[in-house]
Order: C-alpha cells, then structure tokens, then sequence
C-alpha cells in the first residue's frame, strides 16, 4: 500500500507543478490589469494571494518536490540550497494563508464597518498590510533553514537534507513547532469562519431592514446594486475561505489528533504517514485552486481568462492568414 501511495504523490506533484505555476502566473497578469470590476483593495489582496500560491508551488513542489523526484543529484539536492528552498516554500504557504485571512478581515471591515471602510479599505493600506504579513512570515520561517543536516559530504561539498535528530525530540525546536502550528493554520482555522459569520449576520439584518425600507416605498420590484455588489463580494469571499477551510481540514484534524493522543511524528506507521501525506497534498492542492473560483464566480475575470487562453490560437491563426495573403 505504501509504494502505491509513494507512486500516486510522485504523479500527483507532477500534475501541481504543471498546472499551479501558469495558472497562478495567469491569475498574477489578469488581475493586476485591473480589467475583472474589483476595487484596488480587493485586487491587491487576489494579486497577493496568487503571489504567495506560486512562490509556495515552486518552492516547495518544482524546486523541493520534483526536483527530487525527477532530477536528482542536482544542485538543488546542496544541503544549504535544498534548506533555502524549504524554508522559502514555507513562507509561501503560510503567506497564502495569512493573505486569505487579511482579505478577510478586509471585506468584514468594507460589509460590517462603514465608517471605517474609507479609511481602512484602501489599495495603500493593503499594500502596507500585506507587505507587513509577509515580511514577517519571511522572518518567522528563518529557523526553518536550520532544521536540516547533510546526508553526506563529497568534497567538502555537503549533499541533500535530513531533518536534524533534535528536531521531534529538543524543547527549542518542540516550542517553535508548537508555534509555528497554531499560527498556522490553527488560528486561521478560528479567525476565517468567524470573520464570515459575522459578516453574513451583518448582511442578512441589512438585507432584511433595506427589504422593508424599500417595501415601505413601493420599490419591492426594483434591484438593489449596494444588496448585488454585496452578494458577489460574500460569493468570492465565502468560496475562498470555504476552499481553505476544506483543504487544510485533514492537515488541523490530523495535528490535533496526533498531539491528543501523544503520536510521536517521527515514529508514525504506514497508515499515520499517509494521513499526514495525504493532509500535506491537499494543503498544496489549495496553492492551485484559487484561479478556478476566480473563474467560477467572476464573470469578468473568467472573460479575460478566456480571451487570454484564446491569444496564441489567434495569434498564430493571423500569422499563417498574413503569410498566405
């Protein structure tokens, strides 16, 4: 079952390189066009998003995953160079993460808190605060470089890497990784569906008050661009939070399980390893997914998508039609 299971992620992380960094890089251009109807601030925050889901893709799928996988013995496999590229994909992740809890709060302050929203919910301060959160990301994933040991040394050269011994068992490394858990995704985990409901609440009351506002004037037939706006804004931020929430499920579950029962990481047996692979791969997945629910519940952005997959089909069509003329 176990070489089965190695043959499946080998596959699998293929697949996420191939597909996570052009659609991710696709998401980066349309998005920063500014062409799909969204404000600066949400922009900035999407753009963000997608930023961090291809930093975490080729870090630590292409350079750490299929690099192993495909192309070993290469000078990827340096001990310092394969310690960077772990740490880097870490940022990534957790970026992408905090991101989508930023852009939360974001749109719980624009829907919940009006006389806040001019002044909080700006292109300016969005930039601020993502530069912030990923910074100090950078910062916090530093020990990460440092977890790692050489297999061998040709050369003076040191080659691959294995976690240090110390690293399951030292108080330093135990407390870093408690740490590192419950800010990531833990906390999230709790921030994210809070956020939503009290949004939702916020929006359900003020539907229910402008419905009899608007009964009282006799407009019951007439739309309601702010009600609209709102709808797609909660649409977008509910299947972004939903899509997080679902994909790091079996990673919190897991952790929580483990460390309740007093599972020792380093000594899990086959189906506890696959578990743990298993929550690994869909918290990559969710590096991936975020164009597609751009797509799905972006009219705009699913048009320019569209047209961009469209451009080098009609690109080449014009060439051959100018060359035949």
């Amino acid at each position: 079952m176990l070489e089965t299971f190695y043959s499946v992620r080998r596959i699998f992380f293929l697949i996420i390189a191939v597909i996570g960094v052009p659609v991710n890089l696709v998401a980066i251009v349309i998005l920063s066009r500014r062409k799909c109807g969204l404000s600066s601030c949400t922009t900035r925050y999407l753009v963000a998003m997608a930023t961090a889901d291809l930093l975490a893709v080729t870090f630590d799928v292409v350079l750490w995953r299929v690099s192993y996988y495909y192309f070993p013995g290469t000078f990827l496999d340096i001990t310092p160079v394969c310690s960077a590229t772990s740490a880097l994909g870490l940022a990534g992740t957790e970026s992408s993460v905090w991101f989508t809890v930023t852009f939360t709060f974001d749109r719980f302050v624009a829907i919940c808190c009006q006389k806040r929203k001019s002044t909080y919910c700006t292109g300016k301060i969005a930039a601020v605060v993502l530069t912030s959160t990923g910074v100090l990301l950078c910062f916090k994933n530093v020990p990460h470089f440092f977890r790692y040991r050489p297999v061998k040394v040709v050369g003076n050269i040191p080659w691959d890497c294995i976690r240090r011994p110390g690293y399951y068992t030292d108080p330093g490394w135990l407390g870093y990784r408690m740490f590192s858990t419950v800010l990531t995704p833990l906390l999230p985990f709790i921030l994210i569906p809070l956020l939503n409901a009290l949004t939702v609440r916020h929006i359900l009351v003020t539907s229910r008050v402008r419905k009899g506002l608007r009964g009282q004037n006799k407009e019951k037939n007439g739309s309601d661009p702010e009600m609209e706006s709102r709808r797609r804004s909660v649409i977008l931020l509910l299947t972004i939070s939903g899509n997080f929430i679902i994909l790091w499920s079996v990673n919190v579950t897991e952790y929580l399980y483990n460390s309740s029962a007093g599972l020792d990481q380093n000594n899990y047996n086959d189906a506890e390893y696959i578990v743990e692979q298993s929550g690994y791969m869909l918290m990559i997945l969710s590096c991936c997914t975020n164009t597609f629910i751009y797509g799905v519940t972006q009219s705009k952005f699913r048009e320019q998508f569209i047209s961009a997959a469209k451009y080098p089909l009609t690109s080449i069509i014009q060439l051959v039609n100018k060359q035949n003329i």
